[in-house]
């Protein structure tokens, strides 16, 4: 009987250390997303504003219970993303009250978002063509990490928003990315019509 004590305890602490290394899981993987090369169109339908966006983008009307004459959306069929547009005629430069609600309004919409974002950053940019924009960037598992403004306080406001239908920020940095390029080219694309308001 001893001499099986030795061979049975030498196994059971071969096979003690052996299983000793840490083991690792992989991480979870996500589909790999194929960016398109930017190519930018100019939008041709009647509003009172125009700018270039994607050629791989499809221009829908907002057909929201709440949506007004000029609201669209600019959806990006490979990420099943939008960018959300809602303008605001200004009546006048002394209509100040309705200007200040409007961005009053732009400031609750974004800050919906901040239960789940870790971090809510603000910028001012230039235009090219001497406008001044907003945006405001949220980080988290948020459906909305950017939301901007532009107005030339006396006549136009729009408001945009991206909007993913996923919240998986790990699949999604990259079409965030991306879609952050799309929203500064829109802004800086982005110029009011002369034409008459409706």
């Amino acid at each position: 009987m001893p001499r099986f004590i030795f061979p049975v305890s030498f196994l059971i602490s071969f096979f003690l250390i052996s299983c000793t290394k840490d083991y690792v899981p992989k991480p979870k993987g996500y589909n790999r997303l194929d960016l398109p090369l930017p190519s930018y169109k100019q939008l041709e339908e009647t509003h009172p504003y125009v700018f270039e966006y994607s050629k791989y983008a499809v221009i829908k009307k907002d057909i929201s219970s709440i949506a007004e004459p000029h609201w669209i959306n600019v959806y990006y069929p490979s990420f099943d993303a939008d960018i959300q547009l809602t303008y605001k005629p200004l009546f006048s430069k002394k209509d100040t009250k309705r200007l200040e609600e409007l961005i009053e309004d732009s400031y609750k919409l974004a800050n919906k978002h901040q239960v789940k974002a870790y971090s809510i950053e603000e910028n001012i940019i230039k235009t090219p063509t001497g406008k001044s924009a907003i945006i405001i960037e949220l980080a988290g598992d948020v459906p909305s990490p950017f939301q901007f403004y532009v107005t030339d306080s006396s006549r136009n406001f729009i408001r945009g928003a991206v909007y993913f239908k996923s919240t998986k920020i790990d699949s999604l940095a990259p079409a965030i990315e991306y879609m952050k390029k799309e929203v500064i080219h829109l802004i800086n694309t982005l110029d009011w019509k002369e034409a008459k308001q409706q």
